[in-house]
């Protein structure tokens, strides 16, 4: 029998959905939201993230190394999922509330990894708990209106 291998955080996030997911599907942004400190630069990418579509990143994790990725699971305003070449799998849901505020999940999945006991050895689902829920705060820093009703997100 296999073994549940997904960790998830969630935060209420005071936006709504398409502002956030508008953050999530420009890779260019996933250094500014990134909460592990692990990712150093994105290095090729289209300008938004679709079904099937694929970016690259630097990441340092006691060595800097590239790492690619393609985004496997896709609806606009509500869920993307991506990949990379060892397997695992990182997923933003996105739930709108009735106060325009949204419900963000992300998870963790290393059950689809080629070696998901290596990722335990090293205590990745572990440590990707707070990393994630420093990406959502960062995330709704970055969206959340400021005390003037402006948001930090730049538009452009």
């Amino acid at each position: 029998m296999a073994r549940h291998r997904t960790v998830s955080v969630e935060r209420l996030i005071n936006a709504p959905a398409e502002r956030i997911f508008d953050v999530l599907a420009d890779p260019s942004r996933r250094c500014e939201i990134d909460g592990s400190g692990t990712l150093v630069q994105m290095t090729s990418s289209q300008a938004r993230l679709a079904l099937g579509s694929t970016f690259s990143m630097r990441v340092r994790v006691g060595v800097t190394y590239p790492t690619n990725n393609r985004v496997l699971e896709f609806e606009e305003s509500r869920l993307i999922e991506w990949a990379h070449w060892q397997g695992q799998r990182w997923r933003y849901e996105l739930e709108p509330q009735d106060d325009g505020g949204t419900l963000v999940r992300e998870t963790f999945n290393w059950g689809t990894s080629r070696w998901p006991r290596v990722a335990e050895l090293f205590g990745a689902h572990k440590k990707n708990v707070p990393n994630m829920e420093a990406t959502l705060a960062r995330l709704a820093a970055l969206v959340e209106p400021a005390a003037d009703g402006d948001t930090q997100l730049d538009p452009s």
